[in-house]
């Protein structure tokens, strides 16, 4: 059944395949939590684990009770947390800006509670204010940046530790950094936390400041497209335990993940709406399209991804067809020459590993379409819809 390379097995599919309608994301909560079971395996009871939820905001639900702290980037994603009623303890406060008012609801509502990341000294003076305005001390990480508008440099960070003093309601606990996703090298991983060691030791005896807790996002590698080498998950979580464990740092290591934890629980699902021949190419329009579908890297649909292919008739020699979305546009193009045996109107394509910014990351509005359903698969619970079908039209006119 599965046209792609193996993946975990998939024949939940069979039984549902009739009775959902498309286009529509699944995310299997028993993948997700084996593969978190399978991290926590590898790295041990020492590290802590930070779900960045922009990598999926419906899946903070499900994590919770298995995940140690969320990342939340946004006064959006804050709201979300709220709603799931997440303990102020376990969110980590980020983003590169933050509004004096989303810190001081954060402050005054929530007591204090929570870790808030400082990405200028600006941002450092809010919190301050915030804070003291409030009556209450607050736990705060020190973004450092990677050469980019994140963080700040150690320059910076070396002027607000010299004069942390100022800031009496602030308790700056350690450091936060995030270079980027899709890492394929361990070497790169090795380098910055090499770096992040250093530094912090360099801070300790040029301040007299000692690190209580270090977050750190590998970024690590998920391969989208079969022409993409497999991972081999065991060996590098076990590489990266390995290279934690030799740090000088002896603090608390939390482990940022997004992308790495939530794409291989997502399937997103499209039917096969209509059918031509141009110019000896085969078009199958789908009732989808790339407003739905958002693959790391990839490049005018010429990678083919991992998928499914549930046909309604008996397979035969496959032939090379051009998915094609339903919006008006000639970029609306999915895959080129996907090989599928004996497509026809109706048929299923499943594409995976899309657990993780799809099905926030596209085009949502652009044509006035509808935003797909979402369902939450599970053994216990089978198929639940968690998200209707919403139209998008009344967002894109006048009020």
């Amino acid at each position: 059944m599965n046209e792609g390379k193996e993946e975990r097995s998939t024949d939940w599919l069979e039984g549902w395949k009739d009775s959902i309608a498309t286009p529509a994301y699944v995310f299997d909560l028993d993948e997700l939590k084996d593969r978190l079971q399978m991290i926590r395996r590898c790295l041990g009871n020492r590290i802590r684990l930070c779900y960045a939820m922009k990598a999926n905001p419906f899946l903070v639900a499900p994590l919770q009770n298995f995940v140690d702290k969320y990342e939340v980037c946004s006064p959006g994603e804050f709201r979300i947390c709220e709603r799931h009623q997440i303990p102020m303890e376990q969110i980590v406060l980020s983003g590169v800006y933050k509004e004096d008012r989303e810190i001081c609801h954060a402050v005054e509502t929530y007591g204090g509670k929570g870790t808030f990341t400082i990405e200028s000294k600006q941002q450092l003076e809010i919190l301050e204010s915030c804070a003291a305005d409030a009556g209450k001390n607050i736990r705060a990480l020190l973004r450092v940046s990677s050469g980019n508008q994140f963080g700040m440099d150690e320059e910076s960070i070396a002027k607000v530790l010299e004069h942390r003093w100022e800031y009496p309601h602030v308790n700056i606990s350690g450091f936060q950094y995030y270079s980027g996703t899709q890492k394929k090298k361990l070497k790169k991983m090795e380098q910055e936390l090499e770096y992040l060691d250093q530094m912090m030791e360099e801070m300790e005896t040029r301040y007299g400041y000692r690190a209580e807790e270090l977050e750190y996002g590998p970024g690590f590698y998920v391969p989208y497209f079969q022409s993409d080498e497999e991972v081999d998950d065991e060996a590098l979580l076990d590489a990266l335990s390995r290279m934690l464990d030799g740090l000088r740092f002896q603090g608390t290591v939390t482990l940022e993940v997004g992308r790495y934890l939530a794409a291989y629980c997502g399937y997103y699902l499209t039917r096969i709406v209509d059918q031509k021949i141009n110019k000896g190419q085969r078009y199958g329009i789908v009732d989808g399209g790339i407003h739905h579908l958002s693959y790391f890297g990839q490049m005018m649909a010429m990678k083919i991804p991992h998928f499914v292919h549930l046909s309604q008739k008996e397979k035969e020699e496959k032939e090379r067809w051009n998915i094609c979305g339903s919006l008006c546009t000639v970029n609306d193009v999915l895959v080129k020459n996907l090989p599928l045996s004996n497509a026809a109107i109706g048929d299923l394509l499943v594409f995976e590993r899309v657990g993780a910014y799809s099905v926030t990351e596209g085009i949502y509005l652009f044509l006035s379409r509808d935003l797909p359903r979402i369902f939450f698969y599970s053994r216990e619970c089978g198929m639940q819809l968690v998200r209707d079908r919403k139209r998008t039209d009344e967002w894109n006119q006048e009020e």
